[in-house]
């Protein structure tokens, strides 16, 4: 069961999306209040959306005007995460040498993971909405990540796709410049829908794909499986929620397993696509930043 947020004339709507891709809405403002009155009820989220959608009425998913689907607070990441995230970080930070050992082998084999700050609510945008190029970047890159929903106690509620743009340039001159290098104007999507945790056996199957298109031409393909990554979904919320204030709705992207080609970076007017089966497919065209 995924939950989306679409627009109409009055506004965001919350709804359900069936395993048929029939959309319903759902009588809640946002998937917070959605949460909150499941447990009121002492249900899950899953079989509250279950009972809500039996007499609702079916629009189709093509027909409407997708939108992120939660106001994230805040974005977290988590980074060098997968050991291809760990091999292109070194090939930044050694100039394409990899001949010596760095701080990215050390966070990679860390008990401490690496995790930083990446948006807020203004920063992120959703499915179809432009991500932007950074201005004094010459080498950016999309990022695909499995994202965590997670609540103030940092209880998973459910999955989505993310993509956390990257200037690999920047990032490799100097570590202490991550949050410049991370960080700017549509520099975060996410979307195109929350995957109930309920609804799923085992987030370590789920698989991530990225497309890349230049002038309608696919210039870039990879995949990877969420079981690649080295360390425990619920290992990376403990740190993110340890001794810090969470507030609900909070999205924690998981790190990357798919990295283009060092000679490749992003154009204005190409289209990134991140799909996760079972959430969908989020794609973004790319615009260079406005002032």
């Amino acid at each position: 069961m995924r939950i989306i947020r679409y627009v109409k004339e009055s506004g965001k709507q919350l709804a359900a999306v069936t395993e048929e891709n029939k959309v319903i809405d759902l009588p809640y403002k946002d998937f917070m209040t959605l949460v909150a009155e499941a447990r009121r009820n002492n249900r899950t989220t899953f079989e509250m959306v279950k009972q809500l959608i039996g007499n609702g009425e079916e629009l189709a998913l093509e027909d409407i005007d997708l939108t992120t689907p939660i106001d994230a607070p805040e974005v977290w990441a988590a980074g060098v995460t997968y050991k291809k995230s760990k091999e292109a970080r070194n090939y930044e930070a050694t100039q394409g040498k990899l001949d010596a050992e760095t701080f990215y082998d050390k966070v990679y084999d860390a008990i401490r993971p690496e995790i930083f700050f990446k948006s807020t609510a203004a920063r992120t945008v959703g499915p179809n909405e432009p991500v932007y190029l950074r201005s004094d970047s010459n080498w950016q890159i999309p990022e695909p990540e499995l994202g965590l929903v997670i609540d103030k106690e940092g209880t998973i509620l459910g999955y989505t796709a993310g993509n956390d743009m990257s200037c690999r340039d920047i990032e490799g001159e100097n570590p202490l410049y991550l949050p410049q290098a991370k960080v700017w104007k549509n520099s975060c999507s996410i979307g195109p829908s929350i995957l109930l945790k309920e609804a799923v056996s085992d987030p370590y199957e789920l698989q991530i794909i990225c497309r890349i298109y230049r002038d309608e031409k696919l210039v870039f393909e990879g995949d990877a499986q969420v079981n690649q990554l080295k360390r425990k979904l619920e290992e990376l919320v403990h740190y993110l929620t340890l001794d810090n204030t969470i507030f609900d709705g909070t999205v924690l992207l998981t790190g990357t397993c798919i990295v283009p080609p060092n000679d490749f970076t992003l154009n204005e007017k190409d289209r990134i696509e991140i799909e996760i089966p079972g959430i969908g497919v989020l794609k973004n065209p790319v615009l260079q930043s406005k002032k």
